[in-house]
């Protein structure tokens, strides 16, 4: 079938099976074609095939409403709602977005990119439908990994509760990135064995109906024979103990299995769970035989063989430096524990994981509850290093405040993927963390400037012993600067003149580092002598060179890659104001948006942090006499 044609899924309402299995295999080829150009989360959507297709055969969008938890998955979804032609632009620079867009469809209801959101957004669109009197099918789409979040696990406990009518379909692929942890795969893991459950209930049933009441004994015992018989076949009935009617396990790849599930599932009245078996990767055996989640969500590929296309003779990737240089100090220091929340492979904790076992903590999608075993650890003088990302960090904010900083515990933070991300977009965009970390009492935050900086606050961040400390860094690669052999320690608190100058200061950080000794360099050029200093401590200030500079009456540039809005370039007016001074200071950072997707030096231009804007705000500062009260 031609998918450039489609223009909504009504096509699929007359097609018989056969002609939706070559569909599926249509869908499947061009999303591997596709995918091997433009980089995307290939698994997970080669999972969804089957049951995306069957969702829009039997349910009506967008009247029926299909929300997406985490939407990473909903590549199947865009192609049956008329976007296939903009798969050459996927996750590019005003392209389509990898994940469900409302400005992109009508039939996309919902906005996500972080999991275990799905349930409690379904939950609201089905009180609001109820009192508006209205008449529509809500489902949203939760995969395994998702279901452990706390939020997914709130959710279903309201949804049971109030027994609104709602379908959830649990696509059970036993993998999030990685392979899911934890006592809830547990009990999934034992529903996927138990595919008669359905079977026998139904026939219980069928065979109570035909043996005359006695006395109305035996249909007062109907249920719960079915109960027993419930618990008999299967063990640990969980969703039907929370509310829910559950319906399955049915092979999500079987049309007929699908569409017979899916019609007894909108014949039931109150909340409904359908446990639907997928496979991650189906139909591409590279990605169907991922045991760790390197096909979750690549970078191009060589369909042929699989082969994943990297740069040649690259510099370590950030996460792999913070890794290996805590499993350097985890083999002197017994204390050391490393907790991730479902992130090992991105991390790059695997060494960590494969060197200490009994060391390393994948939580699964619980990143507050990885904050606050973090903190637990650290009351028993352990040495926690949390390795999440910033854009999760956000998740936690309760925790950091309150179990971790309140507290004074010594945690070690690593915050990755800080700054721009590009083609994963604004929900993933690592851009907050400093403007809601830096507010905190007793957290130390710092920023490196390249690999062999980035070791040593490694370094610094496992010896400090007066309280939490989180080093940010960006996703990517590093530099492929010299790295020193041994190791030391950063004094908190102190920055780096990396230039000296006298007529204007950049104060900046990590990534905006290069971007600021080439604007010096060329402003040079122009007979301006311009300041860099690398600002490496974001919390606390170096207030000592600060006040140096503002004694001698320099305007001051800031530039981070991240929110200007309670910044480190608002820690910076805030020390001018408090200490009087009335030096002209310029901030230069995300603006007040969320910045879409795209490559990372494409965004840089879009909002103005480029060398040609630093330029120019030096090129504008005029003479200003300094006056200190």
């Amino acid at each position: 079938m031609d998918l450039l044609s489609i223009k909504d899924p009504s096509f699929l309402k007359n097609m018989n099976i056969e002609q939706l299995k070559g569909l599926s295999n249509d869908i499947r080829r061009f999303l591997i074609e596709n995918l091997s150009k433009t980089g995307g989360h290939i698994g997970p959507n080669l999972g969804v095939v089957e049951l995306t297709v069957a969702l829009h055969k039997c349910f009506d969008s967008p009247k029926d409403k299909f929300i997406w938890d985490v939407g990473h998955q909903s590549y199947v979804h865009k192609i049956l709602t008329g976007r296939a032609k903009q798969f050459s632009t996927l996750r590019q620079y005003k392209g389509l977005s990898g994940f469900p867009k409302m400005c992109e469809s009508e039939h996309d209801v919902w906005e996500t990119g972080h999991s275990s959101t799905s349930l409690s957004a379904a939950m609201g669109m089905a009180i609001a439908r109820d009192l508006k009197g209205e008449k529509s099918f809500i489902v949203p789409i939760i995969g395994d990994g998702a279901l452990t979040g706390g939020m997914a696990l709130e959710a279903l406990n309201h949804i049971g509760h109030e027994k609104k009518d709602l379908i959830v379909i649990l696509n059970d692929n036993e993998m999030s990135i990685a392979p899911n942890v934890g006592a809830l795969h547990n009990i999934l893991g034992r529903l996927r064995t138990a595919s008669k459950y359905q079977w026998a209930k139904d026939e219980l049933e069928n065979l109570l109906k035909k043996i005359p009441a006695v006395g109305g004994k035996l249909a007062a015992t109907a249920e719960r024979l079915k109960d027993s018989m419930k618990y008999f076949l299967v063990s640990g009935m969980f969703f039907e103990e929370l509310g829910f009617t559950y319906l399955g396990p049915v092979d999500g790849h079987n049309y007929e299995a699908l569409f017979e599930q899916l019609q007894n599932a909108k014949k039931t009245k109150g909340p409904v769970l359908l446990h639907v078996i997928t496979k991650k990767g189906k139909g591409y055996e590279p990605a169907e035989n991922d045991t760790i989640g390197t096909w979750h969500g690549t970078g191009q590929y060589k369909i042929e063989t699989g082969d994943l296309i990297k740069p040649v003779n690259a510099p370590p990737a950030w996460s792999k430096l913070v890794s290996d240089t805590v499993l350097k100090l985890a083999k002197k220091d017994e204390r050391i524990v490393a907790i991730t929340p479902a992130m090992p492979v991105g991390s790059k904790l695997e060494k960590f994981a494969e060197e200490f076992p009994n060391r390393m903590y994948d939580v699964g999608i619980a990143e507050q509850h990885a904050a606050t075993v973090a903190a637990g650890l650290a009351t028993q003088n352990m040495k926690p290093f949390l390795a999440i990302y910033s854009t999760f960090l956000q998740r936690a904010y309760d925790q950091v405040v309150h179990d971790i900083c309140r507290q004074n515990l010594n945690v070690f933070i690593g915050i990755d993927r800080s700054g721009l991300v590009g083609a994963d977009g604004e929900t993933h965009q690592g851009v907050f963390d400093i403007a809601f970390l830096r507010h905190i009492p007793n957290l130390v935050l710092m920023m490196p400037k390249d690999e062999n900086e980035g070791q040593h606050m490694v370094n610094t961040a496992i010896q400090y012993d007066k309280g939490p400390i989180a080093m940010r860094f960006p996703r990517g690669n590093g530099y492929g600067v010299p790295m020193d052999k041994d190791l030391r320690t950063i004094p908190i608190g102190t920055w780096e003149v990396l230039r000296e100058g006298k007529d204007a200061a950049i104060l900046t950080f990590g990534t905006t580092i290069p971007m600021a000794l080439e604007a010096a360099n060329l402003l040079q050029k122009q007979g301006k002598s311009v300041k860099v200093v690398n600002a490496r401590f974001i919390k606390p200030l170096d207030e000592n060179m600060l006040a140096e500079i503002m004694d001698s009456n320099m305007p001051i540039l800031t530039i981070e890659e991240a929110v200007v809005q309670g910044g480190f370039g608002s820690a910076v007016l805030e020390f001018a104001h408090s200490q009087g001074y009335t030096n002209n200071i310029d901030l230069m950072g995300i603006p007040d948006e969320f910045i879409e997707h795209g490559s990372v030096n494409e965004l840089l231009r879009e909002i103005g942090l480029t060398t040609e804007e630093v330029v120019k705000r030096i090129q504008a500062f005029s003479p200003k006499k300094q006056k200190r009260a």
